[in-house]
């Protein structure tokens, strides 16, 4: 039988303690983000849904982006224990230099369109952090304000090859006059992606004020203000346009380019130089021995060939035919720094992330961006710990399998 009695109030005031989250509106809101998860809740919530939709989604039936998810929740780690792991390393070496965590950020396009502060505020989380960040062609801030506003960063810059070769070619020199470090050749966008989300939406580059987009700014009236009464979107590549993504891609994407155009770009290019978008060893081998330093194992994300293979699937076997010769990187579908841990246990040097810290963007600028690389940072210690590994040169492919 339960005997029941009246507590005393110095028994209760022991366990009333209120929780105090710090700084401001958006201070506070990052603080309740515990994973990138979350972070993306947020992004939905405070900016139009076009925008949202854009960061988020993927090509066609966005079967690659869902595969490449499922792929991470199929990872099944063997952890050792009782090691010391009062103090883990996650820091590597990234083409030749260090990098303190085993991550980059990717270069992302249309970046301004998130939050105002746009890359330069992800390349100062960059810096801090001490890790790369790309800068994309389509970015929308130019490579020498990108350079300003990040001066000790180490910086890439990602490149699409044009039909306008003159134009790319200016393109190269001027990131080799601001010191950025690498280029990125993407090779997987001959033609855009199907979009949908996008042809759904009626999404432009800038966003056309359409009866459906003014009814959203209307839910949204911050994300407006902020667009219309900052500096207009200056693109690295191109000074103004008006149409739809797939559009600009259409015009400005050379679908001819070959081998001989990367073993050019190669000759021309003093720095390291990293190819984006192998879905395959033998591509893999064929651009490795063309001249790049580095592969990406990527499907962009699953925005461009729907169905696309997987690329954690693909990483070993591309990491077999190169790893020799060169780096080799992954992204597409991390979500969380678990994810980052077993990509480098399957044998990738490092990944590059894009969502995610667009999702922080989206949801606090600048600090969003910052808690993102946070939380990923974080997930990233606490697996190396949980799995007995101090030190990522000690992540070895027995620490993970792929489930069935």
């Amino acid at each position: 039988m339960v005997v029941r009695r009246v507590p005393r109030w110095s028994e209760v005031s022991e366990l009333v303690r209120p929780r105090v989250l710090p700084g401001d509106a958006v201070d506070r809101r990052l603080a309740r983000a515990a994973t990138v998860a979350d972070l993306r809740e947020l992004a939905r919530r405070t900016v139009p849904r076009a925008v949202f939709d854009y960061t988020d989604g993927a090509a066609g039936a966005e079967i690659s982006l869902r595969r490449s998810r499922e792929a991470f929740r199929r990872v099944e780690f063997c952890p050792s224990v009782l090691r010391d792991v009062s103090v883990v390393d996650p820091g590597t070496t990234v083409l030749g230099a260090p990098s303190a965590l085993p991550f980059a950020l990717a270069p992302t396009g249309f970046t301004r369109l998130m939050h105002t502060a746009g890359e330069r505020a992800v390349v100062r989380v960059a810096e801090r952090a001490g890790i790369p960040y790309g800068l994309s062609t389509m970015g929308t801030t130019s490579l020498e304000d990108v350079a300003a506003a990040a001066p000790g960063a180490r910086r890439w810059f990602q490149l699409y090859l044009w039909r306008d070769r003159e134009a790319s070619a200016g393109l190269v020199e001027r990131a080799r006059v601001a010191g950025y470090e690498a280029l990125v050749l993407t090779v997987d966008t001959p033609v855009a992606g199907p979009r949908l989300r996008d042809v759904r939406n009626g999404f432009t580059i800038p966003p056309a004020l359409s009866l459906r987009t003014m009814a959203n700014a209307a839910r949204h009236p911050r994300w407006w203000i902020d667009l219309l009464t900052t500096e207009p979107l200056e693109f690295a590549s191109l000074h103004s346009w008006g149409g739809t993504v797939a559009e600009l891609a259409d015009r400005v994407f050379e679908p001819a380019a070959t081998l001989a155009d990367l073993r050019a770009l190669r000759t021309a290019w003093p720095g390291a130089l990293v190819v984006k978008g192998i879905q395959g060893a033998e591509d893999a081998r064929a651009v490795v021995d063309a001249g790049a330093d580095a592969v990406v194992v990527s499907n962009h994300g699953g925005r461009q060939l729907d169905r696309a293979p997987t690329p954690l699937e693909q990483l070993p076997a591309v990491v077999q035919a190169v790893g020799d010769r060169a780096e080799v990187y992954l992204d597409g579908g991390i979500l969380d720094g678990a994810d980052i841990v077993a990509a480098v246990a399957m044998g990738a040097r490092a990944c590059l992330v894009g969502r995610a810290y667009l999702y922080g963007l989206m949801a606090g600028g600048e600090r969003g961006v910052q808690r993102a690389v946070d939380l990923l940072a974080a997930e990233v210690r606490r697996t190396l710990q949980l799995l007995g590994v101090p030190t990522i040169a000690e992540l070895t492919p027995d620490r993970v399998r792929l489930r069935p």
